[in-house]
């Protein structure tokens, strides 16, 4: 049989990683999680509470951590360079301590530099944090962008020269989101769209898709913005995300919403992403 997808969706951490995430899980009917450890808008490092660390790690609840925004390993700046490898590395540190399966990290921008000098940057600074995690730590999942700017990687094409900069890396692997795809230019709302967008993934980087962020778009296909809308309620619609639950890349791979509102909202969203995935 066909490995069955976790559909789930990034929780509130309000009350504790564990306290907080498994109430907020249960709420809105998630199967797993993905959560902050840290302000996702700065560069303020915690250690957390070991407590609450152990009780997710324990739970046995597939869980995900997301970096903050502000990482860019693709920037001019020094200073951000720095900050990107501390907050990093703290992640996935904190990703052996709870359990999580792995740390998403958002590909970057080359700003103002070269595309080339970009990507040097991530073999410089990245590939090392490749080499720290330890045997059954955390994937890193880089999370290709909607194409705004100088980003790094947004078609699922740009995976590649993003994954050579890193050596294929083993623990380098993927978390890919619709709203974001969508916005580069996959257009998984037309007919044929979403085979061809995961046969493009599966031929260019077969195995490493751990993660999708599930999200439909406010914006038309192309529109580059990276602006999430609720399912079936956006461009993409609801029968897209039906069809890449079929699809053979996608066999196991956990769906994380990351939709607007709040609990009801989210609560609906994985109700209509199960009906979509059983029915």
């Amino acid at each position: 049989m066909t490995p069955t997808s976790l559909i789930g969706g990034h929780v509130s951490v309000t009350g504790g990683l564990a306290t907080g995430g498994l109430k907020y899980m249960a709420e809105i009917g998630a199967e797993m999680i993905q959560v902050f450890v840290t302000n996702p808008r700065g560069w303020a490092l915690n250690d957390g509470k070991p407590d609450e660390d152990a009780k997710l790690a324990e739970s046995g609840v597939t869980a995900f951590i997301h970096v903050p925004y502000l990482v860019n390993f693709g920037s001019p700046s020094p200073e951000t360079l720095a900050s990107s490898v501390g907050v990093v590395r703290h992640a996935l540190r904190r990703g052996v301590e709870t359990g999580a399966k792995g740390v998403v990290v958002h590909t970057g921008s080359a700003v103002t530099q070269p595309r080339d000098d970009a990507l040097r940057q991530l073999h410089e600074h990245l590939l090392p944090l490749l080499d720290e995690i330890p045997d059954g730590g955390p994937d890193l999942l880089l999370e290709p962008m909607a194409g705004q700017g100088a980003m790094l990687c947004a078609t699922v094409q740009d995976i590649e020269p993003y994954l050579a900069a890193l050596d294929w890396h083993p623990r380098a692997c993927i978390c890919l989101d619709t709203c974001h795809a969508f916005a580069a230019g996959h257009d998984l709302a037309a007919e044929g769209g979403v085979k061809e967008t995961f046969d493009a993934l599966h031929a260019i980087a077969p195995g490493r898709l751990k993660l999708i962020h599930a999200n439909d778009s406010k914006d038309v296909c192309g529109a580059k913005k990276d602006r999430h809308e609720n399912i079936g309620s956006g461009h993409i619609g609801a029968q897209p995300f039906a069809e890449l639950m079929r699809h053979p890349a996608v066999a196991g791979v956990p769906i994380c919403i990351e939709t607007p509102g709040k609990a009801p909202k989210h609560a609906e969203d994985i109700a209509l992403l199960k009906k979509l995935r059983d029915g």
